[in-house]
C-alpha cells in the first residue's frame, strides 16, 4: 500500500511503514510543505496514496468524502509528542490490510479507531 506522511508527523512514521513493506513518501520529501489541504489531498488522490496526518480538518467527511480517496488516517491524540504519536501509530499499523482503508477515513485515538467509509 502507498502512503503520504503529512509534514506534521515524524519522519519515523514513513520509516515504520517502509519497514512493514509499504511505500511511504513524506510531504517534505516531495517538496509539498505548506501545500493547502485540498491540493495535498488531490496529490494523494493522483498518486493513489493514503494520507496520514494529525490535521483534524481531514476528518470532515463533507469536505473530504472518504469514498473519493485511497484512504485518510487522522491521528487524533492527546499528546503530539513524537514518542506518543509513534506508539499510537505502531498499534495502528497492524490493522492495515485487516480493516478496510481504501475509500475510508480512519480516526485513530489512543484506545480506539473509528472507521468511516463508502458504506456509511
Amino acid at each position: 500500500m502507498q502512503f503520504k506522511i503529512d509534514e506534521n508527523l515524524p519522519i519515523e512514521i514513513a520509516e515504520l511503514l517502509i519497514n512493514n513493506r509499504h511505500d511511504a513518501k513524506t510531504v517534505n520529501e516531495q517538496q509539498l510543505k505548506g501545500t493547502k489541504d485540498p491540493v495535498l489531498l488531490g496529490q494523494c488522490k493522483s498518486e493513489n496514496r493514503v494520507l496520514v496526518t494529525l490535521d483534524t480538518d481531514f476528518s470532515d467527511i463533507k469536505a473530504y468524502p472518504p469514498q473519493e480517496f485511497a484512504g485518510i488516517i487522522v491521528l487524533r491524540v492527546g499528546s503530539q509528542a513524537k514518542q506518543h504519536v509513534m506508539k499510537v501509530f505502531h498499534r495502528t499499523i497492524s490493522l492495515i490490510g485487516v480493516e478496510p482503508l481504501n475509500q475510508h477515513l480512519w480516526i485513530v485515538e489512543e484506545t480506539v479507531i473509528r472507521i468511516r467509509g463508502k458504506d456509511d
